[in-house]
């Protein structure tokens, strides 16, 4: 492996997911914190969209996962502007998050693993392997969503609050905890896990 794969494991398709789960927020914490939740949110959609066309023309081809995440974010979104509610948005992550885990264990409970199906004709890796690695992200995904709950209902959108000498709503802050904590985290959990998993990579010969 080459110095640059220890470093940073991810592959491009990787690279441009997460960019396309976060690159809206950090879009919708500069508008909401400029013009207000309503454009905020329309930046969260507008560039949401953006990211998915991005993604169709690199890889020719529907990302599953990223579609099915930026199809929620646009419903929610939609929600929050017809209800002028910012909860919406800030619900959605909970309720993915959460639902997703559920969903992925008990496709493991079935032996019907969802990240293999999607994933198997990119990364070769042993049942046990794929195995390993649904488990630690459906409790990744849990642990987000409780972090997500708590944020949310601790900083309320019509209050100011002092974070690091700067005011903000509890919106930003609910963003700002999403770019600056969860973000990194992410980042840094998907990096190990993907080290981790090299040892159940399949030789190319045999994953064929």
């Amino acid at each position: 492996m080459s110095a640059r794969r220890r470093l940073y494991p991810f592959n491009a398709e990787q690279t441009v997911n997460i960019l396309s789960e976060f690159g809206p927020l950090v879009t919708m914490f500069v508008v909401n914190a400029m013009y207000g939740i309503n454009e905020g949110t329309w930046a969260l959609i507008i560039t949401t969209v953006i990211a998915i066309a991005v993604m169709f023309y690199m890889f020719r081809r529907p990302p599953i996962f990223p579609l099915i995440a930026s199809t929620v974010t646009v419903v929610f979104g939609a929600l929050t502007l017809i209800t002028h509610d910012a909860m919406w948005v800030q619900i959605k992550v909970t309720i993915f998050n959460a639902l997703f885990a559920v969903f992925l264990l008990v496709g493991l409970r079935f032996k019907r693993n969802f990240f293999k199906y999607v994933f198997d004709k990119t990364f070769h890796y042993t049942d046990e392997g794929w195995n390993k690695f649904t488990w630690s992200f459906a409790l990744f995904f849990l642990l987000t969503a409780v972090a997500n709950e708590y944020v949310r209902l601790t900083y309320k959108e019509d209050h100011i609050y002092s974070i690091l000498g700067h005011q903000m709503n509890g919106v930003n802050v609910w963003i700002l905890f999403k770019i600056a904590i969860v973000l990194p985290i992410t980042g840094i959990y998907a990096w190990v896990l993907t080290r981790i998993m090299h040892k159940y990579r399949l030789p190319d010969q045999a994953a064929e």
